[in-house]
């Protein structure tokens, strides 16, 4: 399976990255629930935006966020400098043992639980 950081999904809005979109559609892919937070919480975000980005998270699994993934989150943050929303991320990965899918590598290049793949490097 497959887990998205909240970057790829917005990177699939882009024409530039439309093959991303693909990737989206199977169904070994999911995402955390902190994406659609960080996603539709952006304060610039258009109606646009909104519409595609609650168009994808009608469709993707979203991973909801337990007692497990917050224990293994806090062990992240507490070995590695890690964003909250960042280390939620890292958990849901390892927790439902998930690839995970990100343009952001540096975030997470020390954590070696599972495997990390920036879908961009395709271009």
């Amino acid at each position: 399976m497959i887990l998205l950081d909240s970057n790829i999904i917005i990177y699939s809005a882009i024409d530039q990255y439309k093959y991303l979109r693909e990737l989206i559609k199977t169904s070994e892919v999911a995402c955390s629930i902190i994406s659609k937070l960080e996603i539709l919480g952006y304060h610039k975000i258009t109606a646009e935006q909104i519409n595609y980005f609650e168009a994808i998270f009608k469709v993707i699994d979203i991973k909801m966020i337990s007692d497990e993934i917050i224990n293994q989150a806090i062990k992240y943050r507490q070995k590695k400098s890690m964003s909250v929303g960042d280390s939620i991320i890292a958990a849901t990965s390892k927790i439902f043992q998930c690839d995970l899918y990100t343009n952001n590598m540096e975030d997470f290049i020390k954590i070696k639980d599972f495997k990390i793949i920036n879908p961009l490097n395709r271009i």
